[in-house]
């Protein structure tokens, strides 16, 4: 359901060389799995004999025994409905290959051979096996079992229902280019691993950085799983160390250094492989530039034709950032919004050298203002230029509270700059008044009246002082297009236009933990704690403000949930509120979710207009809504099919 499957490593106890004992163990794990509904579950490498069974792999008893246990995985197989992968000798036309038997329900399907075999420092393999590349005979490379034919080799993709995976054996992933890079290419989706790859200090990092960059490079999951320390300590330890990856990302990985009988279950999603392949025509072009190769790779549908209905994953599983503009730890937060913070200076930097002009900030004391001014100011220091060259302008008006009023002067002045103050209310009167709109009328023109004289207020005194206007508006209010045409909508160079709203407050707080403006501090936290408010409407009766922006939009942190997997992956309304729902199940009812969600899709898509004619700014993570670059969308699409599926859920 929704592209979601459940794999699971399972890493057996085995005794070296025991058979018998090692598929008891092996069926122990698939019977675990089985009730977690799993549809893969991966063993390690030579599960079957033990990896280190060394010269007893010349012994015919125990090849026969090894083969009597596939016979029993398949036998035993018949009522189940998950795809088991298991490694063992293969013996077939006088040669021996490490292989990978894929077995389901009842039907084995076929056996991957490994094609690079270690032969050095610890490792011995050419000694006991061939290698897939030697592969001659048969030619067809099939071999009959129980009557019927399977293929073996190298070149094989599995297929369970539309599921598409296939196989590699440990040291093929430690190859220059590795087996799993033609499976991807060839359409594979999941790439599985068995391994036993020994623990020597330092391993295990370059191991997992191999398992990193192979599932970035396939855009593809990558499951590895590696024998565990039962194995022989003859010479040896094995750690049983298993991972799974997504496009660069873990997802799950054991924790034990020295690990041994458990089994790792997860779930993963392949809509974002699925998106991501479409997306990126680099791997497009890579399909088609290896088609020599994968064009003779063979596809083997594992159900044998049969109508099995496999359990359907709903992803529990799966885990689910709320926040998935944030990193969830603190160190990775900071390191993440101090880059970020470089990138907006380096663009601005360049801005301005190129202009020769001096940055002008309209400052309300809000978030957003408060990290443009930052920006500004960071990006005076790098060119050497004086504070006071950072134009620093306020702008009350009849929502303008104390509390925002008198931070915005204090963070300008503690910036070393002086603040420039413009009383906007007298000329918001007398517009309104030459359009006849009354005052006490708080609608949108009331509203939008105060946002287009800052703007323009703004505009002109950069034409005055050779300024340059820094653009405060940030990703989440470009989506919703919360933010006045041609008023706040409109500035010379934006440096928040790709940092969502939840995003914003840790940005200023990174500037505070890493004291970049260590004078500042004070008032910062402050900033951070003000409520998010365009003040336009008047403050309550004790002055403090009254129009808050969530009430009427709704909450920031659903609308950057919706954003990114939106624009990320293009998942449907029902898959977004699937994961919206897990996500949010403490915060928020389904009622909510659902209410918010319309408000997010109707305002998506009608405010594309404003998006349409948005100034310039620097992308900095992979969401970004600009016309020149990530969001090509007409103005005048028709949001109908998104608005009446959510009105199904």
């Amino acid at each position: 359901m929704f592209d979601f499957y459940r794999v699971s490593a399972a890493v057996p106890d085995v005794r070296v060389g025991d058979t018998e004992y090692n598929v008891e163990k092996i069926i122990e794990k698939i019977e675990k799995s089985e009730r977690y509904e799993a549809q893969v579950i991966a063993f390690p490498e030579l599960c079957i004999t033990g990896y280190t069974c060394q010269d007893l792999f010349f012994d015919d008893t125990l090849i026969a025994r090894s083969d009597a246990a596939i016979d029993k995985l398949v036998k035993y197989s018949e009522n189940i409905k998950q795809v088991i992968v298991v490694g063992a000798p293969s013996k077939i036309e006088g040669h021996l290959y490490n292989a990978a038997y894929v077995i389901f329900a009842g039907r084995l399907c076929g056996i991957s051979v490994k094609t690079f075999l270690p032969n050095y420092n610890e490792f011995y393999e050419k000694r006991w096996f061939d290698s897939a590349a030697d592969i001659t005979v048969p030619a067809d490379k099939t071999i009959f079992y129980k009557g019927y034919k399977i293929p073996f080799g190298n070149d094989i993709i599995y297929d369970l229902n539309g599921f598409k995976f296939a196989i590699e054996i440990c040291e093929d992933l430690w190859a220059p280019i590795n087996p799993g890079t033609y499976y991807a290419l060839g359409g594979a989706e999941f790439i599985i691993n068995i391994s036993a790859s020994n623990e020597v200090i330092a391993k295990r990092e370059y191991r997992r950085s191999l398992v990193l960059d192979a599932s970035a490079r396939g855009i593809c999951n990558y499951l590895y799983v590696s024998a565990g320390s039962s194995e022989s300590t003859q010479d040896l330890i094995f750690s049983g160390h298993s991972m799974l990856a997504e496009n660069g990302s873990m997802l799950n990985e054991n924790t034990d250094f020295i690990a041994n009988d458990y089994l790792m279950m997860a779930d993963i999603d392949l809509g974002r492989i699925r998106s991501d392949r479409i997306k990126n025509k680099t791997f497009t072009d890579a399909v088609t530039l290896n088609k020599a190769f994968t064009g003779q790779m063979r596809t083997v549908d594992v159900t044998g034709g049969r109508k099995i209905k496999l359990p359907d994953s709903d992803g529990k599983y799966y885990i689910i950032n709320k926040h998935p503009f944030i990193p969830s730890s603190k160190v990775k937060r900071l390191k993440r919004c101090n880059e970020i913070f470089d990138m907006q200076v380096g663009g601005l930097v360049k801005r301005l050298r190129v202009t020769g002009c001096k940055p002008i900030v309209g400052v309300s004391g809000g978030m957003d203002s408060t990290l443009a001014l930052l920006v500004a100011a960071k990006a005076l220091k790098v060119l050497d230029k004086p504070a006071t060259d950072l134009i620093a302008i306020t702008m009350p008006a009849f929502g303008t509270t104390g509390r925002t009023y008198n931070n915005s002067l204090t963070l300008i002045k503690a910036l070393g700059a002086e603040p420039v103050i413009i009383d906007i209310k007298d000329a918001c009167i007398q517009h309104l008044k030459d359009l006849g709109h009354s005052m006490d009328v708080k609608d949108i023109t009331y509203e939008n009246t105060q946002a287009r004289e800052r703007t323009q207020i703004l505009m002109d005194y950069a034409n005055m002082a050779n300024g340059l206007v820094v653009g405060t508006g940030d990703l989440s209010e470009l989506a919703l297009g919360w933010c006045t045409y041609n008023g706040d909508q409109m500035s010379m160079y934006g440096v928040n236009g790709s940092i969502p709203k939840t995003l914003v407050k840790w940005m200023i707080d990174s500037v505070v933990e890493n004291s970049i403006f260590p004078e500042c501090s004070e008032v910062l936290k402050d900033i951070i704690d003000t409520p998010i408010s365009p003040e336009l409407l008047p403050p309550d009766e004790n002055g403090n403000i009254s129009q808050k922006t969530e009430d009427s939009v709704g909450p920031y942190e659903l609308h950057d949930f919706f954003l990114y997997y939106l624009m990320r992956f293009g998942y449907s309304p029902s898959k977004i509120y699937l994961l919206a729902g897990r996500a949010f199940d403490n915060d928020y009812s389904k009622e909510e979710i659902l209410k918010w969600m319309k408000m997010f899709y109707r305002r998506f898509f009608s405010q594309q207009y404003k998006r349409s004619c948005m100034p310039d700014c620097v992308k900095v993570g992979s969401v970004a809504l600009s016309p020149r670059g990530d969001l090509r969308m007409p103005s005048d699409a028709a949001s109908s099919i998104w608005l009446n599926e959510i009105e199904k859920l």
